[in-house]
């Protein structure tokens, strides 16, 4: 198995019947058929304040971002489905970054739990869009911090109405699902 890619399922949701969730777990189906191992992330196990240089001054990193960056960095790429608040991400998957993208030392690189990951993006929204404008913010983010984010990506609009149980009632929608997790296991696989 060591030379299968591992990719971490991420969510920006934390509620419980969330539509990217649902899609999340979709695309992690594409990725587990292409022979990637695939961990799943929910951020309500990370539970983190606000990112706030003054706490991280007096407390160093918390052992919640601790632990979720050590997560991030034993994978080689990142699935992440996010739903769009307000045209952006979700505040809960933005502060994860914020944390889990800081230095813990002083000759630590950089993002080091995020440079050189490939990221591919999905997003459910029961707007029109479907998420897509909070995606491209999702994608100047992650790029900020050296991950390459994979071109291609799935949007599903109308959300509320997409889903029966935990998958989308439409097959060509459910295949390019399952398509994103896919391709993102073949690129990380064709880097080994």
């Amino acid at each position: 198995m060591a030379n299968h890619p591992k990719i971490l399922v991420i969510s920006g949701s934390l509620r419980r019947e969330s539509f990217n969730t649902r899609l999340a777990q979709i695309g992690a189906r594409g990725a587990e058929a292409a022979g990637a191992e695939v961990t799943d992330v929910n951020l309500r196990d990370y539970p983190l304040p606000l990112f706030d240089e003054d706490l991280e001054a007096e407390k160093g990193m918390l052992p919640e971002a601790k632990a979720l960056k050590t997560l991030i960095a034993q994978h080689d790429g990142l699935l992440i489905a996010s739903p769009e608040y307000n045209s952006s991400i979700t505040a809960v998957l933005k502060n994860a970054i914020d944390w889990t993208s800081r230095k813990e030392t002083a000759d630590e690189p950089m993002v080091s739990a995020y440079a050189g990951k490939t990221a591919a993006l999905m997003s459910a929204s029961p707007s029109a869009l479907g998420g897509l404008r909070g995606m491209f913010h999702l994608r100047d983010i992650l790029q900020n911090i050296r991950v390459t984010v994979l071109a291609d990506y799935v949007t599903v609009s109308s959300a509320h109405q997409q889903f029966e149980g935990e998958d989308l009632k439409d097959a060509q929608l459910r295949d390019r699902a399952e398509g994103i997790g896919r391709r993102l296991a073949e690129h990380l696989a064709s880097l080994k």
